[in-house]
Formats: structure tokens, C-alpha cells, sequence
């Protein structure tokens, strides 16, 4: 019998090693709170002002803008396959790189969460402990940590929907409250929009807005990972609303511009970062300004631990035969956070993110041009094989497209001027060309091993 028809019924059945069969995925309103947790980060407030300071105000709104375009549109087509195949990223990448390669796939996932984790965990960390200075940072910290890990312990059916359902509410309303509080104190004045080095649009302004979304790509990882949990009817629904441009426009747009009207706002913020603009909001709002960046951070980093767990458990289990429960797993991730929290490691962590996201960018393209090729149909069949044991440790095909556009991409990004704003373009478009011309000469071998009988040809997500 196949795990996917082992797997029905079983509540907790939210591994990243099996398929999701449609009796075990979540009605679609309990999928977009459970997703929508994503949409609520200090990070994406503070990106928007940055990019206002750097290229003007106009500028990060139109490279926004286009951000809101082209997420959506990737999206919505990685959300209806997930949700057509219920494939994990672990899954799928062994399909695009073999058994193998889907192991550095699910290690570039993993940490990328992580180092999420403890950037977003800090910002709590560092508010507690501006508001009650008797709070150490490093006690903070560990708090921050110690109830984040057990809100991962349950299922992305039966908790985090719930959990993050209630809180959004507040994430609204805290954000209304930052910006009329603000307006409040301060008065409102229309040069926000002139706020920055530059107040004309200009095409390479918002060019390097848009590219620098392009950094946080991973999140097309997060929404594969997600969209799986979706129902084959409610799939028109997810890839418009859920996962699509409405999504995006609250997450970059809306987050983005009250982050550049609060910094263009409130004098006195100092160097901009994501605790200038926290501290910002502690004068602003107190007591409720802590509880809004901890609504707001905890939210976030229920999909950051969940991503971070259930990919080192893919990762570990397939090196190293390591088949521990998802909780212990949780447990791993909240001590590799808290660590890092206590290390001043975040400029590493910045350059390690820089590196990986070349991959993610590259794994984008791969998995878009597999998706669109019917290649793989022809070749195997309509059913997808994804068991360890029956796919080959490398494809030749995806690892040569995968590290081809990586390649190219780590060589703009380290150069200077105009062309280190093509690397991740690039990148995305040679892994994809390539995959894409690949595809053409492509054998069956590279999907399966092949054997006389033929024998791989199974169902989803079998063991």
C-alpha cells in the first residue's frame, strides 16, 4: 500500500517526505490564515523605507508594484501544481535534480527559513528588552524561542490556521494604529511621497526596486510548501487570491508604504533598520507597540520554524537515515535559532542569504520551465515518481540548469554597477531557458531508474 493512501486521515500528516492525499488538505479559508501569517514582518515595512530612502519614494513604490505583478503570477502557477500534485519542495526537487540534488534543495530551504527565524525572533528579543530593560535580551530571546518552537509541534491543518486566524485581526489594526498615531503626533504631510534620494520615476529606480524583491524569491518555496494543503476544487481560488496578487499587495505594497510614511514621518529615527523603525513604534504606541511587533513576528515565525523543521527533516533523513518525529526536528531548529540569536552573526547571515538566494532565484526557473513541458508525461506518465529509491540520485538535466544559472548569477552579483542588478534576473532566465532546451533531449533515465520491468511506474508520493 502507498503512503498516500496510508496517509489519509492521519491529522498530524504534514511531512515534507509524502505527498498530501485531497482527504488530509484544509478547506480554503483555513489555508489563507494559515498562509497570510507570511504577510506580517517588520522586514517587509522596513525594505519598503530603505528603498524610498535609496531610490525615492516613487521609485520603491513602482518596484512594488511590478513586485506585486510577478510574484503573483509565479505564484499562482507554483500554487496550482503543488496543489494538483500535493508535492512538497522536497518532492519536487527530487523530480527536477534527483534524490541528491533535492538534498542541497531542502538544506538551501531550510537554512534560508532559519536565518528568517532569527532575524524576526531577535526584533521581539531586542523590543522586549527596550521596553523592560530588566529583561535581558539573551532571557528574551529564549522566550522568544522556547513558545515559538511548540507552535509547530501540531499540524498546519489543525493549529496554525487557528492560531494565525485569530491574530491577524491585530496585525491589521496595529498597522491602522502605526499610521494614525503617526499622523496624530506628527501631522500629515503629502512629501512623504517625496521622501528619498529621488523624487522622479525613474527606469533604473524602479528596476532596482524590483530586483531587489527578487532577493526574497524564497518565498515561492514557502508557497509550494503551503499550496500542497490546498483542495483541488478551491484551486482557482488559491492561485488568484491566496497566493496570488492580493496577497502581495498587502505584503509588499501596503506593508511598504506605511513603512516609508512612517520613517518619512517620525523625525529622529536615526540609521533606518528594522529596529530603529521597532523603537519607533514602542514611542509611538508602548505597551501595545510590543504587542503589535510580537503579533506581527510571532505570525511570521510560525511558517519560518514549520519551513525550517520539515525540511531539515526531509534533508536528514535522507543522508543520514535519520527518521526522527517532526517535533524533534522543531526542537533542533529552536536550538540552531537561539544560538544564532546569541552570536553576532547577522552580517554572516546577511551574505549567506545573498548566496542562497542566487539558488532559490535559479530553482524558480527550473521548476517553472518543468511545469510548463510536458516532457515529463511523455516520458514516465501522467502519474509523478517521487520514491527515494526509485529516482536516480542525480538528473543531469536540472542540476546542469540549476547550477549553470546560479553560476552566472554569483558572478553579476559580485561585479559592480549596472550589472550586479542583473544577477538574479539572470539567473532566473538561464535556469529556465536551459531547463527548457534540456527538456527537449531529455530521457527517461534522468526521471527514473529504469529496469526491466519496468517497475517505477507508481503513484504519487508512494514509499
Amino acid at each position: 500500500m502507498s503512503n498516500l493512501t496510508q496517509e489519509q486521515g492521519n491529522t498530524e500528516f504534514d511531512s515534507s517526505t509524502s505527498a498530501i492525499s485531497e482527504s488530509a488538505r484544509m478547506p480554503a479559508l483555513s489555508l489563507t490564515m494559515a498562509w497570510w501569517a507570511v504577510c506580517s514582518a517588520v522586514f517587509y515595512i522596513v525594505v519598503g523605507a530603505t528603498l524610498a530612502l535609496t531610490y525615492g519614494t516613487r521609485n520603491a513604490l513602482v518596484g512594488m508594484a511590478i513586485s506585486v505583478v510577478s510574484y503573483g503570477i509565479v505564484n499562482s502557477i507554483m500554487s496550482r501544481y503543488s496543489i494538483r500534485t500535493g508535492l512538497s519542495v522536497a518532492l519536487f526537487s527530487r523530480v527536477l535534480f534527483g534524490s541528491a540534488g533535492a538534498a542541497l534543495a531542502t538544506l538551501i530551504f531550510f537554512a534560508t527559513a532559519m536565518y528568517y527565524a532569527v532575524f524576526e525572533g531577535s526584533i521581539i528579543a531586542v523590543a522586549a528588552n527596550h521596553l523592560f530593560p530588566s529583561l535581558a535580551y539573551k532571557w528574551a530571546a529564549l522566550i522568544v524561542v522556547c513558545y515559538s518552537v511548540p507552535l509547530v509541534f501540531g499540524s498546519v491543518q489543525h493549529w496554525l490556521d487557528k492560531f494565525n486566524g485569530v491574530l491577524l485581526p491585530f496585525y491589521l489594526f496595529g498597522l491602522v494604529a502605526a499610521v494614525v498615531l503617526t499622523t496624530y503626533e506628527h501631522g500629515y504631510n503629502a512629501a512623504w511621497l517625496d521622501f528619498g534620494s529621488s523624487s522622479e520615476v525613474s527606469v533604473s529606480g524602479g528596476w532596482n526596486c524590483f530586483v531587489y524583491y527578487m532577493g526574497v524569491w524564497v518565498l515561492m518555496m514557502y508557497t509550494f510548501d503551503y499550496a500542497r494543503f490546498g483542495k483541488n476544487r478551491d484551486s482557482k481560488y488559491h492561485g488568484r487570491y491566496n497566493f496570488g496578487m492580493p496577497f502581495y499587495v498587502l505584503t509588499f505594497l501596503v506593508n511598504g508604504a506605511v513603512g516609508i510614511y512612517l520613517v518619512a514621518t517620525i523625525p529622529g529615527l536615526g540609521t533606518l533598520t528594522e529596529v530603529s523603525v521597532v523603537f519607533a513604534l514602542l514611542k509611538l504606541m508602548g505597551i501595545w507597540g510590543l504587542l503589535f511587533v510580537w503579533v506581527t513576528q510571532s505570525r511570521i515565525n510560525t511558517a519560518n520554524y514549520y519551513l525550517a523543521t520539515i525540511n531539515m527533516q526531509a534533508f536528514f533523513q535522507k543522508l543520514f537515515k535519520l527518521n526522527a518525529p517532526k517535533f524533534v526536528w522543531a526542537l533542533v531548529v529552536g536550538t540552531f535559532v537561539y544560538a544564532m540569536m546569541m552570536a553576532d552573526v547577522f552580517s554572516k547571515l546577511l551574505q549567506a542569504l545573498a548566496f542562497q538566494g542566487i539558488f532559490v532565484v535559479a530553482w524558480v526557473g527550473v521548476a517553472l520551465a518543468h511545469i510548463f513541458s510536458d516532457r515529463y508525461a511523455r516520458l514516465v506518465g501522467p502519474e509523478i515518481e517521487v520514491r527515494d529509491g526509485h529516482v536516480p540520485t542525480f538528473n543531469p538535466g536540472g542540476l546542469i540548469a540549476w547550477f549553470l544559472g546560479a553560476f552566472v548569477g554569483l558572478v553579476l552579483n559580485s561585479a559592480s554597477g549596472v550589472a550586479s542588478s542583473f544577477s538574479a534576473p539572470a539567473t532566473f532566465l538561464i535556469s529556465l531557458l536551459t531547463y527548457a532546451l534540456l527538456m527537449r533531449r531529455a530521457r527517461r533515465e534522468w526521471f527514473v531508474i529504469v529496469s526491466g520491468a519496468e517497475s517505477s511506474r507508481t503513484v504519487v508520493g508512494a514509499e
